[in-house]
C-alpha cells in the first residue's frame, strides 16, 4: 500500500483547496522536523543522558527536565532561519522570542509546548509536542512584533497539531479541513499520511479525569462524574470506564481514536481557579484538532476557541471530546 507523504498532502492543501500558504506549509513542515527530531532524543531515553530534572524552574514555576529543555531548544533553532516566522512563544520561556535580525522574517506566529506530560519521562508513558499556528496581525506589519500580537482567540489559528512520542511516532493535523494522522517511518524518515480525516464518536462511555482531585471539583463536574459512575442503573444509562494517563497528548489522541471526554476542569484550590491548563499552548490547539473531528471543547459554560486570551500563560479549565457528552457537561455548568 502506497501512503501519501506529509509534504504531498501540504501542496494538495495549498494548491487545490488554498487552506495553507505556501509559508504556513513550510513552517509545519519545519516543525514536523523538529518533531523527528525531538522523537529521537526521547527514544534513546538513559542511553542519551536525557532523563532526569535540571535544579530550574520554568515560566509556571515548574521543575524543569532536561527534556524539556532539550525539546524547546530543538524547536527554536529549526524555526528561527526558515523566513516562515515573525516570532515565536513558548510554555518554557517567560516572554516571546522573536526572529533575530539576521534571518529573514515572515507573517507567521508560532506557540507550542515544547514536550506535554513531561513527568511521565522517567517512567517510559507516552508524551508529545503540541503546536498552533496564527497570523501576525496587519498592524504588526514595520514594527516589532508584541506580546499581545500573540493573544488572539482560538479561531483565529492557521494551523494546529501534536506529536505523540508512544510506541509509534505520529503527528496529528489540521489545516481547518479535518484531522489528518501522519506516522513517522523510520527507515525512510517520512511522514506518511496513515490515518485520513479522523472523526471522535458523538456519544462515548469512557471519561478522563484525575480523581484525586474530586473534593476540590466545582458541582456540575461532580454531578457528571457521579452520574458516570452510577452505571447503567444511573441517569445516564450505561457503564463507564476511567482512563488517565495525566499527558493531554496522550489522552487525546485516545479520544480522538476511539471517543471519551477528557477533563481538567477549575477546581476550589488557589492554583485551580482559573483552571491548570495553558490557553495558548495547550487548550486552543487541542480544540481547534477536537472540533475539527467533530467534537466539542468548553471551558465550562463556553466554548474555548471563542476565549478572548488576556496573557501569553493564561490558564483555563478544559472539557473535551466527543459532543454530546461535552454538551451534557456545558448543560450542567449553565443550570448551576
Amino acid at each position: 500500500m502506497k501512503f501519501k507523504t506529509l509534504t504531498q498532502y501540504l501542496v494538495e492543501q495549498q494548491r487545490q483547496h488554498q487552506a495553507v500558504s505556501a509559508e504556513v506549509r513550510l513552517l509545519i513542515e519545519t516543525v514536523s522536523r523538529a518533531c523527528k527530531a525531538i522523537s529521537h532524543a526521547v527514544s534513546k531515553g538513559a542511553l542519551g543522558g536525557v532523563l532526569g530534572s535540571l535544579a530550574t524552574e520554568n515560566v509556571q514555576g515548574e521543575i524543569q527536565k532536561k527534556l524539556d529543555v532539550l525539546s524547546n531548544e530543538i524547536l527554536l533553532e529549526a524555526n528561527e532561519w526558515g523566513g516562515n516566522l515573525a516570532a515565536m512563544a513558548s510554555e518554557e520561556m517567560q516572554s516571546i522570542h522573536r526572529i533575530p535580525n539576521h534571518y529573514p522574517r515572515g507573517q507567521n506566529l508560532l506557540l507550542f509546548d515544547p514536550l506535554d506530560g513531561s513527568s511521565n519521562i522517567d517512567v517510559n508513558v507516552s508524551i508529545g509536542t503540541i503546536f498552533s499556528v496564527l497570523q501576525a496581525p496587519a498592524t504588526a506589519a514595520g514594527r516589532e512584533v508584541s506580546e499581545e500580537d500573540f493573544l488572539q482567540a482560538g479561531t483565529r489559528q492557521v494551523a494546529a497539531g501534536y506529536a505523540v512520542y508512544g510506541p509509534q511516532t505520529m503527528l496529528v493535523l489540521t489545516v481547518g479541513t479535518g484531522v489528518m494522522g501522519f506516522t513517522l517511518d523510520r527507515e525512510m524518515g517520512s511522514w506518511l499520511l496513515t490515518h485520513e480525516n479522523i472523526r471522535i464518536p458523538e456519544d462515548t462511555s469512557e471519561f478522563a479525569i484525575n480523581m484525586s482531585n474530586m473534593r476540590h471539583w466545582e458541582p456540575p463536574v461532580r454531578r457528571y462524574i457521579d452520574e458516570c459512575l452510577q452505571g447503567e442503573t444511573g441517569p445516564l444509562g450505561k457503564n463507564y470506564n476511567m482512563r488517565w494517563i495525566a499527558s493531554m497528548v496522550a489522552d487525546v489522541h485516545r479520544i480522538l481514536t476511539r471517543g471519551g471526554i477528557f477533563m481538567y476542569p477549575r477546581d476550589a484550590r488557589p492554583s485551580g481557579r482559573k483552571g491548570k491548563l495553558r490557553l495558548m499552548y495547550e487548550a486552543n490547539p487541542m480544540s481547534f484538532i477536537i472540533e475539527q473531528a467533530g467534537g466539542a471543547a468548553i471551558e465550562g459554560r463556553h466554548r474555548i476557541l471563542e476565549v478572548a486570551p488576556e496573557t501569553l500563560h493564561q490558564r483555563i479549565g478544559v472539557i473535551l471530546g466527543s459532543r454530546n457528552e461535552v454538551e451534557r457537561l456545558k448543560r450542567y455548568h449553565q443550570e448551576a
